[in-house]
């Protein structure tokens, strides 16, 4: 029975030590998306779960969405053919789809460290500024 035990605590410890950090952190940020910026609670977070709340504030009646990207590229040097960025150069993480005017919607993301970009890509809205850097630290 001790033998049984000990097995069964030693595996509870692999299990708890391969256990990736990602999954102890969780942070809410704060994402505001005006005419012609986008603007983050703040830009730089822990590793692990982040869910972002994102308001679409612009007063131009446009629908606008929020692409998350990693990539160690500047967030105003993003690849642009046809008026948007080329997502598919780039690893998308996920995006929160077409969020209308004076309304919200949240999505959550496991981040690992590393350097981040948050774009609307709507036609011509990279281009005219939507666009900003997240970094996550361990």
């Amino acid at each position: 029975m001790y033998a049984t035990y000990s097995i069964s605590i030693l595996a509870g410890a692999i299990v708890l030590g391969a256990t990736s950090p990602l999954c102890w952190a969780e942070q809410t940020i704060n994402v505001t998306l005006h005419a012609n910026s986008i603007e983050l609670e703040t830009h730089d977070v822990k590793a692990g779960r982040l869910t972002l709340y994102v308001k679409n504030a612009a007063n131009n009646n446009m629908e606008h969405e929020l692409v998350l990207l990693k990539t160690n590229l500047s967030d105003g040097a993003l690849p642009v053919g046809k008026g948007q960025v080329l997502e598919r150069k780039l690893k998308k993480i996920g995006e929160v789809e077409d969020i209308a005017p004076d309304k919200s919607k949240r999505a959550s993301f496991n981040l690992a460290p590393g350097h981040y970009v948050l774009i609307c890509n709507k036609p011509g809205h990279y281009a005219a500024g939507m666009h900003t850097a997240l970094v996550v630290t361990p």
